[in-house]
């Protein structure tokens, strides 16, 4: 048995007037300071306040929030007692938003507890998730990641009662997002779609979302790098793309490349998507090497070979990767981000140890080893093949 959990979705042009149908005594925006001087937490305060809710805004959250952010919004939210918790930025803004709705409805857990394993009886809060990127897709999805500062890991949680009651998707609020942040968000959707459809949870209800994703993103992306708010279509079916893959991974989950992924931004304060996009084509090729992982149903699908081989199959979309990758000005190896080899090597047990931790392996469709592990940060270091 298996389940589907999917948010209300409004999205296209305009969906931010929705806003001013929403019921309710009181919503708190939790968003970061950039977004907050931008003006973004008045755009989505102003029709709030028209439908008559009292709104308070949370503005502290930072990149790969931590912990702490997210205790000091517990706090505001036992002050402020809202009904409504809205999530306003990337993926950082709505992981929060999720970890504070948990914890403000169970004091007793530690966040650490928040597992998809047990019911956490939410019932006093709703949730309106609004992304300003077009990556996570956490507005579609029941995880959080959060990052333990002290312990330099982070956390992937979730339950499916954190699905966001609400999912506001409006191509406006990404149109003027800089090129290398469009870049970084974009291939976290095409990893999200690609590790979505090969996932060992996958099912009917997530593989077409998933396709349907990669095939957006691989169309789209490069667009929307190059011309920004001057391309309004490829805004808009980025937007789309993320919420797509959201609706995918989210129920099917995501695998190794996250699981590297997550470890090597913690440690290194890489970007989320920057990090997982890197490594997926090292995690595809690694899992070719045992004929697992569905490359070839993507392959074909996207149209980048038209044969039944299994490994020429997944070498044609690993290629297909790294020329997205390239052409949007993307790093396709550790060297490239300017990191030296002597603080991989350093930080080399860490790194396995949270990713061999992390609770997206679970989902990879070739279980990994610890010396695996390293030799694919090292590969992944120098840009050489997977051979093992």
């Amino acid at each position: 048995m298996w389940f589907f959990s999917s948010p209300e979705i409004i999205f296209g042009e305009d969906a931010l007037s929705y806003l001013e149908e929403v019921r309710g005594a009181r919503a708190l925006i939790v968003t970061d300071p950039t977004l907050h001087k931008l003006g973004f937490t008045e755009r989505i305060g102003a029709p709030l306040r028209a439908a008559g809710l009292a709104v308070e805004v949370f503005a502290e959250v930072e990149p790969e929030p931590s912990l702490q952010t997210v205790r000091c919004g517990v706090e505001r939210m036992r002050s402020f007692q809202p009904d409504w918790i809205v999530g306003l930025g990337g993926g950082s803004a709505m992981d929060a938003a999720k970890a504070m709705w948990a914890l403000y409805e169970r004091p007793d857990l530690a966040p650490e507890e928040i597992s998809p394993v047990f019911a956490l009886g939410l019932h006093k809060v709703k949730m309106i998730a609004i992304p300003t990127t077009s990556g996570t897709g956490s507005e579609a999805t029941w995880a959080t990641v959060l990052t333990d500062v002290e312990s330099k890991r982070k956390l992937a949680l979730g339950n499916r009662e954190l699905t966001p009651t609400l999912a506001i998707v409006d191509p406006a609020l990404s149109a003027d997002l800089p090129p290398h942040i469009t870049a970084d968000t974009g291939l976290d959707v095409l990893t999200h779609a690609i590790e979505g459809y090969s996932a060992n949870f996958h099912s009917d209800f997530t593989d077409p979302l998933c396709l349907k994703a990669a095939e957006l993103v691989f169309a789209y992306l490069p667009r929307a790098v190059a011309h920004g708010s001057s391309d309004p279509q490829a805004r808009e079916k980025m937007a789309n793309a993320a919420t797509i893959a959201g609706l995918g991974f989210g129920n099917s989950l995501v695998g190794l490349a996250h699981a590297l992924g997550h470890s090597f931004g913690g440690i290194f304060k890489v970007p989320h998507g920057r990090a997982v996009s890197l490594f997926l084509p090292y995690v595809i090729e690694f899992s070719a090497r045992m004929d697992v992982g569905r490359y070839d149903e993507i392959a074909r699908y996207l149209r980048f070979t038209d044969g039944e081989n299994f490994s020429a199959s997944a070498t044609a979309l690993i290629e297909a990767i790294r020329c997205l990758q390239k052409e949007i000005g993307q790093p396709t190896s550790i060297a490239e981000l300017g990191i030296a080899a002597a603080d991989l090597e350093d930080q080399m047990d860490l790194l396995c140890a949270n990713a061999i931790g992390d609770n997206s392996t679970v989902a990879a469709p070739r279980p990994v080893e610890w010396e695996e592990l390293q030799q694919l940060f090292l590969c992944a270091y120098a840009g050489k093949p997977i051979d093992f």
